[in-house]
């Protein structure tokens, strides 16, 4: 048997102790929407059958990171052990004025700054709606692996995955979840903000003391998927309200945003993330024609058109940052709505994080149309 550890943020509510718990479960935490735990998940998983998933053929590549989620969320479910940072602090008075503040956030990053020393960059995983506990950690579990994989990148750099996990339904009623978990998704969008600006903190705290713009010159990254995106959407609400002058913080080496259940004019000038791009280096949107989540997205729950569906509206219109890939022609049929975790996609996010080009040719990327940031997957 093999073990793995997930870092994990959290505003969902407790089950059982609150340092040690069992799990977290469908609301919002008894301490606010915007309140954050923090802390891992160990859990133990069979590697034979894991490296079974991971060498699954695809095209022309291999990995089925879907499969590899479901059966890993089975063993969080059956036994997993659960470890909070432990805090100290008074809800009644700001961080800033009170004494002897010990805060689960500065405990965890502390950690992920050790990881980072040792050649690891690491990835902020938000997932989408409709998502138990269980489920959550399985699939960041799964994305870890999969993005660790053998021959899917450098070899000398390892990723690691961290996980937000927001109270999405989980109770698999999409009529019914959907509308709930939208609701909660923007409230959880507020906490979000709230943990990027705490990594905003630490991150200057190590600039003031190291003098350097990153621990060990390893990235930070970001991946949203799905409904995920919507938290994203409203957590740059949050951090601009609460941003000196306007301009956000570059935390971000790579934004990843992975089927996205958000408007398809959303990056443009005015709209809800047009400043995206001040939070990273580069992103990169990729989307599928045939994703049927996103077609039930945009009909029975009368939103406009998704941006998961066939990318910008208007490309043209958008920062020369935001990249976007058609994952049509690889997933349709196969893999609808989660293709960020199977092989092709999954080698793609993970040449990113590599640092390659837009138009590497190791990549499986060929331009679409006349435009520098538009591109098809073959």
């Amino acid at each position: 048997m093999a073990e793995i550890r997930i870092f994990y943020a959290t505003n969902r509510n407790h089950q059982g102790p609150r340092w040690r718990p069992r799990g977290y479960g469908r609301k919002f935490s008894d301490d606010g929407a915007e309140n954050l735990r923090f802390g891992h998940v160990l859990f133990e998983y069979d590697g034979g059958r894991a490296a079974e998933y991971l060498q699954r053929p695809a095209p022309d590549d291999r990995g089925d990171g879907e499969g590899l989620a479901a059966y890993l969320a089975e063993q969080v479910k059956e036994g997993a052990r659960i470890e909070a940072y432990r805090e100290r602090i008074d809800p009644r008075l700001s961080e800033r004025a009170q004494k002897n503040v010990k805060l689960g956030s500065q405990a965890m990053f502390a950690e992920l700054r050790e990881a980072m020393r040792e050649r690891s960059d690491v990835l902020i995983y938000i997932h989408g709606f409709n998502v138990a506990w269980h489920e959550a950690v399985g699939t960041a579990a799964a994305l870890q692996l999969m993005l660790n994989r053998e021959g899917a990148g450098d070899p000398d750099q390892s990723v690691l995955v961290v996980l937000f996990t927001w109270p999405s339904d989980g109770l698999a009623l999409p009529l019914v979840s959907y509308k709930s978990d939208r609701s909660e998704a923007k409230a959880s969008g507020y906490a979000v903000g709230r943990g990027f600006l705490k990594l905003r903190d630490f991150l200057a705290s190590l600039q003031d003391r190291d003098g350097n713009e990153a621990p060990c010159g390893r990235a930070l990254h970001l991946l949203c998927h799905s409904m995920g995106n919507y938290v994203l959407q409203n957590a740059l609400a949050r951090m601009q309200t609460f941003t000196p002058y306007g301009v956000l913080p570059r935390l971000f080496e790579h934004i990843f945003l992975c089927a996205p259940d958000v408007n398809d004019d959303v990056f443009e000038p005015g709209r809800p993330m047009d400043r995206l791009h001040q939070l990273c280096r580069q992103a990169t949107v990729y989307h599928n024609r045939g994703d049927v989540a996103m077609y039930v997205s945009d009909f029975t729950k009368g939103n406009p058109e998704r941006l998961g569906t066939a990318g910008a509206a208007r490309p043209a219109q958008i920062h020369h940052k935001i990249q976007q890939v058609d994952c049509t022609p690889l997933v349709t049929g196969l893999v609808e709505h989660s293709y960020y975790l199977w092989g092709p996609v999954n080698t793609d996010i993970r040449q990113s994080i590599d640092g390659l080009s837009a138009d590497a040719p190791q990549r499986r990327r060929v331009r679409e149309g006349e435009l520098p940031n538009v591109w098809r997957l073959v």
